[in-house]
Formats: structure tokens, sequence, C-alpha cells
């Protein structure tokens, strides 16, 4: 549907990890867009008959089906501008998920996003490593640490993911 309107957009979050390989998510939808498309896709889906939400979060919406299937429409992951959206969006590869073409999010676009996300309050590198241990080919190591290396939680990640040989040795 949001194809049907030009809705530029990319899947994100465990579904396109499953999308390039990774284990199978039964989890919630998420989209990544920016924050003039995801306006655009929640009057589009909103006028559909889907139930709309905007939550005080301000970084995403939520949209529910007659299921109460929830899609994140999300605009700002981790604080990011609306350049850096159309980046991420726009460096996403067309893969075919459930027979339908989509943009999905790259394996390095998803793991920074995941590294990013880590907190003092939710320090949980399980999500992060099952990215790593599942998609490390398709991941872009360097670009990844350019991307998170200030965030004292990605550090850490990188000594486990290297110790675990998900990770190329750190260069010199």
């Amino acid at each position: 549907m949001l194809r049907d309107h030009d809705v530029q957009f990319a899947l994100a979050g465990s579904l396109a990890v499953y999308a390039r390989g990774g284990p199978e998510s039964n989890h919630d939808v998420d989209f990544v867009l920016t924050p003039s498309e995801a306006e655009r896709a929640l009057g589009i889906l909103g006028a559909d008959g889907f139930r709309v939400e905007r939550p005080p979060e301000g970084w995403l919406y939520k949209v529910y089906d007659d299921n109460d299937a929830m899609i994140d429409l999300i605009f700002s992951p981790n604080g990011a501008d609306a350049e850096t959206v159309e980046r991420i969006v726009a460096h996403a590869d067309v893969i075919e998920v459930y027979a339908i073409q989509m943009r999905v999010m790259s394996a390095t676009d998803v793991l920074a996003s995941k590294l990013l996300a880590l907190r003092e309050h939710y320090v949980d590198f399980g999500p992060a490593l099952d990215v790593a241990r599942s998609l490390r080919e398709q991941i872009d190591w360097a670009v990844l640490w350019d991307r998170t290396h200030k965030s004292p939680y990605a550090q850490a990640f990188f000594t486990l993911a290297r110790g675990l040989g998900l990770a190329p040795p750190k260069q010199l």
C-alpha cells in the first residue's frame, strides 16, 4: 500500500535481518522513513482503516491492523536527523520479502541502530551478537566502527565480537 503511494521506506529491525538471511522473526514490523514520509504514511494507513498512534517518544509512530498486528514507522532512530534517515533508506537494497520486493536496511545499518540503542539501563548484547553472527559477511565493519565507536557500549560490543571471531581483528 505504501509503495502504491510512492512512500520511500526501508524494512528495518528483525525482519530486515530475516530478509538478509538471518533467523525468522515473529516481532512487529519496523519501517524506517524520513519524518515527512512518516507523516504521509500515517495519513495513508489511517485513511485505509489502520489504527494510528503518535506515542510520546517522538521518534516513531505506531500503526495497528484489525488483528492488532503492529507496524512501527521509525523516523528518527537513535535521534538521527532526516538527512541520516534519507541515507539509510537510499542505501537499502531491494530484496524480495514474503514475495514482495521492498527496500531492506543494510546489515551494517541494522547493527549500527542496535548498537546505538544500547544505554546504561539496557545493555543486552544478545540481539547485536545475533545479527553479527548471522550476517557477518554482509557487515561493513569499518563503516560500523566509524558510525558507532564513540559509544562505550559499541566499543564493548566490538571487543566481544572480535573475541568470538565474528568481527575482523582490530586494524593497527
